[in-house]
C-alpha cells in the first residue's frame, strides 16, 4: 500500500526543458536591464553611488531578536530540508531584518544554517528505507550528475555576489521563486489526486477481502495452513549499510576536496592576479570531468536498457538520458549553483523542483537534494570563512539550531507521510517554502531598491577587481 502510493510519480515522461527555459529567459531579461543601467549610470560619480553596503555584525545576545530568529530559523530549517530546498530565502531576510546583519553577511550565515540542517537531514535519511525498492533512499547517480556543476556554479555565484547589485538579485528571486513554487504546487495537486484514486481503489479491495473473509468464517471444522512467519524487518544498521555507497561518496568527496584546495590556494593570492584566475579556471576541468564521466555512464546504461527492451526507469528519473537532456541538466545545475551563491541558498531551490520535474519521487528527491546541498553549502561556508564574511559565535549558534531542526523536521514529516500515505505533502512543503522565500526576499529587495532610487545610488554592476 505505502510503496504503491509513494512511488506513483515515477515514469511519467516529464522533461526539464520548460523549467530551464523559464529560468534562462528571466535571468537574461534582468541581467540585460542591469547592463543597460550600468551604461546609463557610468557617467556619474561611482564613489558617491556605490551599492556596496558596509559590514554590520551584531553581538550574540539573549534578547527578543535572537529568540525570534531562533524560532524562525528552526522552522525554516525543518521545513526547508524536508522539501529539499534548504531555506536560504527565509534565512537571509530574517538575519537582515530581525537580527540586523548586512545583506552579504546574512547570505554567508544562511549558508552556515543550510549546512547544519543538511548534515542532520542526511544522517536521518541514511537510516530510512526507500519506500518501494531495495535501493538507497539517496540517488547517488543523480547526486554525481548534479553536484560537480552545482559546486562550480556556487563558486561563480560567490564571486558574483560582490559584483551584482542588490536590486538585480531581488528581481531574480521574485521571478525564479514564483515560477518554481507554482510548478511545484501544481505538481503536488496532481500527485494528491492520483494518491486519492489509489487510496480509494485500495480501500475498495480491502473491503471486498474483508467481506470474503467474513463469509468464510461460517465454515467450521476446516483445515487451515499454518501462518507463515512475518518478514523480518531490517535493523537500523542494515538500512544504514544499504544506503551507503562508499565508491560514490568517495567520488563526491574527491570533487569537494578538489574545490576546497583550489579555493584555499585562490584566497592566498591577490584578487585578479594571474594565479587568482588560474585557480579559478582549474575548477572547470575538475567539475566537467566528473560530470562527463557520470553523464556518459548514464547515457550508455539508458541506451543499453532500451535496446534490450527494458523500460524500467533509470536513476529514479523518467526521462530518457539523451545528450540534450544531459546538457540541459548540466546547465540547470550550473545556473542553480550560481543563483545559490548569489542568494546565500544551497541551490536546492533549483535542484529540488528539477528532480521532481524529471520524475523522481518526493522522498528520493528530498533526500538527494539535501545530500547534494551538504557538499555545496559546506564549500560555500569555507569560501565565506576565508572572505571573513560572518562572525564565528553567531555561525556556531545558528548551525546548532539548524542541526536540531533538520533532524526533527525530517522525523515528523516522514511520520506524517507514512500515516496519511501521501508523499505529495513533501511537494507542498517544498512549494510553500519557495513561495515564502519569494515573499520575504521580494519585500526586502523592493524596500531597499526604493531606498536606493530615492537616494540616487548607483544600481549597476560593480567591479570584481576593485571589491
Amino acid at each position: 500500500m505505502d510503496s504503491s502510493i509513494s512511488y506513483l510519480s515515477v515514469c511519467r515522461g516529464c522533461s526539464p526543458k520548460s523549467f530551464i527555459v523559464h529560468f534562462l529567459s528571466a535571468a537574461s531579461i534582468v541581467i540585460s536591464v542591469t547592463f543597460f543601467l550600468s551604461s546609463e549610470s557610468s557617467h556619474g560619480l561611482r564613489s558617491n553611488l556605490s551599492s556596496r553596503s558596509p559590514r554590520v555584525w551584531p553581538k550574540l545576545e539573549v534578547n527578543w531578536r535572537s529568540a525570534l530568529a531562533t524560532i524562525i530559523g528552526f522552522l525554516g530549517s525543518a521545513f526547508g530540508t524536508v522539501g529539499g530546498v534548504g531555506g536560504g530565502g527565509i534565512f537571509v531576510p530574517m538575519l537582515n531584518l530581525i537580527v540586523g546583519f548586512d545583506t552579504k553577511s546574512a547570505a554567508a550565515l544562511s549558508k552556515c544554517m543550510i549546512m547544519g540542517a543538511s548534515a542532520s537531514s542526511v544522517w536521518y535519511n541514511l537510516r530510512v528505507s526507500h519506500p518501494s525498492k531495495e535501493v538507497p533512499i539517496i540517488d547517488y547517480d543523480l547526486a554525481l550528475l548534479f553536484q560537480p556543476m552545482l559546486m562550480l556554479g556556487i563558486t561563480i555565484g560567490v564571486a558574483l555576489s560582490v559584483v551584482f547589485p542588490y536590486w538585480l538579485i531581488s528581481v531574480l528571486i521574485i521571478i525564479l521563486f514564483l515560477g518554481t513554487s507554482s510548478r511545484s504546487f501544481f505538481k503536488g495537486i496532481q500527485m494528491w489526486k492520483e494518491e486519492t484514486i489509489i487510496k480509494m481503489e485500495t480501500e475498495k479491495k480491502e473491503m471486498e477481502a474483508k467481506a470474503r473473509s467474513e463469509r468464510s468464517d461460517v465454515i467450521v471444522d476446516s483445515l487451515y495452513e499454518p501462518l507463515l512467519p512475518p518478514a523480518q524487518e531490517k535493523s537500523g544498521i542494515d538500512i544504514l549499510l544499504l544506503n551507503l555507497r562508499w565508491k560514490r561518496i568517495l567520488a563526491l568527496m574527491l570533487v569537494w576536496f578538489s574545490f576546497l584546495l583550489l579555493q584555499i590556494l585562490k584566497n592566498g593570492t591577490e584578487v585578479c592576479s594571474t594565479f587568482y584566475w588560474l585557480f579559478n579556471i582549474l575548477q572547470f576541468p575538475v567539475a566537467l570531468s566528473v560530470y562527463a564521466w557520470e553523464a556518459t555512464r548514464l547515457w550508455r546504461e539508458s541506451r543499453s536498457r532500451r535496446q534490450r527492451g527494458v523500460w524500467e526507469c533509470v536513476c529514479e528519473a523518467s526521462i530518457e538520458w539523451s545528450a540534450l537532456q544531459l546538457l540541459l541538466c548540466a546547465l540547470c545545475g550550473l545556473l542553480g549553483g550560481t543563483v545559490g551563491g548569489l542568494l546565500g541558498s544551497g541551490g536546492g531551490f533549483i535542484l529540488g523542483p528539477l528532480l521532481l520535474e524529471i520524475g523522481v519521487i518526493p522522498q528520493v528527491a528530498s533526500a538527494t537534494a539535501t545530500f547534494v546541498m551538504l557538499f555545496s553549502s559546506s564549500l560555500s561556508v569555507v569560501e565565506f570563512y576565508f572572505l571573513k564574511r560572518f562572525p564565528m559565535p553567531y555561525a556556531v549558534y545558528l548551525i546548532a539550531v539548524s542541526v536540531m531542526a533538520g533532524f526533527w523536521g525530517q522525523f515528523f514529516v516522514r511520520k506524517l507521510v507514512k500515516v496519511l500515505k501521501r508523499a505529495s505533502i513533501i511537494v507542498f512543503i517544498l512549494s510553500a517554502v519557495i513561495f515564502a522565500s519569494a515573499l520575504t526576499m521580494g519585500v526586502v529587495g523592493a524596500e531597499k531598491s526604493i531606498f536606493m532610487i530615492k537616494h540616487h545610488e548607483y544600481m549597476g554592476f560593480l567591479r570584481l577587481c576593485q571589491s
